[in-house]
């Protein structure tokens, strides 16, 4: 199961949908327009209080064009036009802001026109078509699941600040390692959890099941025939990723039918398929239970698999590769430099 990232229109285009809510100063009234087509509302803070608030040229004002390359700190959250949340940054960072440079506008009535309107203290609702949003983002129509709700993109915008890239670069460190922290001691504190759900289920399901130090739970359904994969070796593997209760969130049925690849042991996939992939001979089969401190942790992963969930994966190594070779060092250079 590869990670995901999460990040604007490219997380929802590929299927990364969130929960949750954003700081919402308005979600109806009279939008205003600008010529490029995009639909606005934005609103000043003064004093706790908000009020409407006419724009500049966005990306075309002066104003703008002295904040390029500094960095605007945002939380944003996407809707449909029946307001089913899609996205919601807040939950992906933990209530921290994500981060994005500002630079010069290329694409007209898109997500830089829109975030080049924002100042300060700024809160903001914009409407867009969802497939003229998506060309614009992706260069592909909005994907089934966003338009069976109409054609319609609504993204809710709280700016925090804006800052130098020395500043914003501090900030982020900061607010990474409190990140870290926090979610060290939740998985802590998640750990006996999980471990009682899995033991409850290998109970209900009659599973004989090994289990690592780390608390990954492992059977081999059948044995490879193979050699074990090592670090860095390209493994090709198909699966069926469920929950507990059996609904699956994703599979290489899914994909076309073929298997994933990745290198093994870098980081390339959750840790939990690191470790379990790692425990296989190839042409081997085998069922890994994963705690949740092994896969997505509290974040969870879109609307399929929710914060803290245990999971199950069915898995087989079809095929191991050898590491991919480094690039040799060109000669006379000194290690290290």
């Amino acid at each position: 199961m590869l990670r995901t990232s999460f990040l604007f229109w490219p997380a929802l285009a590929a299927g990364a949908l969130g929960l949750a809510s954003c700081d919402k100063t308005s979600g109806g009234g009279d939008f205003a327009k600008t010529p490029s087509g995009i639909e606005y509302q934005v609103f000043k803070n003064e004093g706790g209080k908000y009020s409407s608030r006419e724009i500049a040229a966005g990306g075309d004002s002066a104003a703008y064009r002295k904040r390029l390359g500094q960095i605007i700190a945002l939380h944003v959250e996407y809707r449909t036009a029946k307001d089913s949340v899609l996205f919601q940054s807040r939950k992906q960072q933990m209530g921290y802001p994500v981060r994005v440079p500002l630079q010069p506008v290329k694409a007209k009535g898109g997500l830089e026109e829109a975030i080049s309107m924002l100042q300060p203290g700024d809160s903001a609702v914009f409407r867009f078509n969802a497939d003229s949003l998506s060309i614009k983002t992706t260069g592909q129509p909005a994907p089934p699941p966003i338009k069976k709700h109409g054609n319609t993109m609504i993204l809710y915008v709280k700016v925090d600040a804006i800052q130098s890239q020395a500043d914003a670069m501090v900030a982020q460190q900061k607010a990474m390692q409190e990140m870290q922290v926090k979610q060290q001691q939740h998985a802590e504190a998640q750990k006996p959890k999980d471990e009682a759900i899995i033991q409850a289920y290998v109970q209900k399901n009659n599973l004989k099941t090994q289990k690592t130090a780390s608390g990954l739970h492992y059977v081999v359904t059948q044995p490879g025939a193979g050699a074990k994969p090592s670090q860095g070796q390209v493994v090709s593997v198909n699966y069926r990723g469920t929950l507990l209760d059996g609904k699956e969130f994703d599979s290489s049925a899914r994909n076309g039918g073929k298997p994933i690849e990745f290198p093994l042991g870098v980081g390339a996939v959750i840790p939990g398929w690191d470790e379990g992939i790692a425990l296989l001979g190839k042409g081997a089969k085998g069922v890994f239970l994963i705690p949740s401190s092994l896969a997505y942790g509290q974040r969870g992963a879109g609307n399929d698999i929710p914060a803290d969930a245990v999971l199950r994966f069915d898995v087989e190594l079809v095929d191991v590769k050898a590491a991919p070779p480094q690039p040799s060092m060109p000669m006379g250079m000194p290690q290290g430099q």
